[in-house]
């Protein structure tokens, strides 16, 4: 996998304290309008690699849905270290090996593994 385009900010022990698992996991907020344009992305990953979306404003956004989880407080995204959303991140053996802030359809995929994302989106927008 290439190198993320920003420093990897999750420490393995901030993975742990927010209880993440290792996986596909984003962070989005349903007032984000890039988080609004990527929803259908989500629940594609969701699909087709197991993403598990945490969102920052209620449950029901990106979709109402079991892959969805609450982070109204915020502390997933703390122990993250997010700047932005939305927030891609790969988590493998409880370390983060994979990051894209924004929507940058080249980063979402080699994070992900998954091709063809979003096709009907542009190649980049900044969160």
């Amino acid at each position: 996998m290439p190198a993320a385009s920003t420093p990897l900010c999750a420490s393995p022990e901030g993975i742990a304290a927010a209880g993440i698992t290792d996986g596909l996991l984003a962070v989005v907020k349903s007032s984000c309008p890039t988080c609004q344009e990527v929803a259908p992305v989500l629940a594609d990953l969701a699909d087709r690699a197991g993403l598990v979306a945490y969102t920052q404003e209620g449950t029901t956004f990106p979709a109402d849905a079991d892959w969805v989880v609450d982070d109204t407080d915020l502390s997933a995204s703390w122990h993250l270290g997010l700047e932005a959303v939305p927030t891609l991140l790969r988590i493998a053996d409880g370390a983060e090996i994979g990051r894209a802030e924004g929507w940058d359809r080249d980063r979402w995929e080699a994070v992900a593994g998954v091709d063809g994302l979003g096709p009907n989106l542009p190649p980049f927008k900044p969160g």
